[in-house]
């Protein structure tokens, strides 16, 4: 800012610098909004990728500011992968575009955590890959879409999936898929209600939520039934109260989910 000071004619005046507040000692100029936030990104990511560099073979332990690509090793779907990544890079960019031979069964659709397209498994709790520093992954076991089938079968839910009709355009399908999983992984005789809230965070603009929900039911019971195959005497239990929600409850067939 400026002053405007009279000369004492009334006629020219001669502007001045207003009086502000004096810099620090030994500071020729004060900071600038840029260079202060440019500074504080550099702290926040050294102390960000500490933990990564600590966890590397051979490293000193503390935090260390890191510049460029870097080479981390993940352990994806039961292997140890290297690839070079940017402190900055997600997890799913790291799956899609650095991992060689990539793995693209994780879709990349909103980018900002809103739509579920990009769901993996983090030491077995979903995730939104899309909101996750790949170097904050090492030492953790990934599971992405390509990983749940093994020896080239599908699972109960993949294969529900496909006998229910349960996708269209299929970029939201891996998410479901995997939040169904993660869902019946921990509760193979959830209800319709328990289902929902499981894929409360998948957005699929196809509409497909009721068969989506359907392939869930039907892959609980199935899963259920595999289950009391191997144990001598066993029972079904919960499978007809999941066949009373998918046939009874509203909103199941053509609904939407609330």
């Amino acid at each position: 800012m400026t002053r405007i000071e009279s000369d004492g004619s009334g006629n020219s005046q001669r502007a001045t610098p207003a009086a502000g507040p004096n810099p620090p000692a030994g500071l020729k100029h004060p900071v600038s909004r840029r260079a202060f936030l440019k500074g504080a990104g550099g702290v926040a990511g050294a102390g960000m990728v500490g933990d990564l560099v600590a966890a590397q073979p051979g490293a000193t332990p503390g935090p260390v500011r890191l510049a460029g690509k870097i080479q981390v090793e993940l352990s994806i779907n039961g292997q140890a992968r290297k690839v070079e990544v940017e402190p900055r890079t997600t997890l799913l960019d790291a799956l899609r575009v650095h991992l060689d031979p990539a793995l693209t069964g994780t879709k990349l659709v909103c980018g900002m955590g809103s739509c579920g397209a990009c769901t993996v498994f983090l030491d077995g709790q979903p995730i939104y890959s899309c909101l996750r520093l790949a170097v904050d992954c090492v030492g953790k076991q990934i599971t992405t879409i390509e990983g749940l089938a093994g020896a080239g079968a599908l699972t109960p839910v993949q294969e529900a999936f496909v006998d229910c009709d349960a996708l269209m355009c299929g970029f939201c399908t891996p998410g479901l898929v995997m939040s169904v999983t993660a869902c019946l992984n921990k509760n193979p005789s959830a209800s319709l209600d328990e289902i929902r809230r499981a894929t409360s965070g998948n957005t699929c603009r196809c509409g497909t939520y009721p068969f989506v929900f359907d392939a869930a039911l039907a892959a609980g019971r199935r899963i259920q039934d595999e289950r009391n195959a191997l144990t001598p005497g066993g029972t079904n239990e919960g499978a007809s109260g999941r066949e009373k929600a998918s046939s009874g409850a509203p909103g199941v067939k053509g609904g939407s989910p609330q």
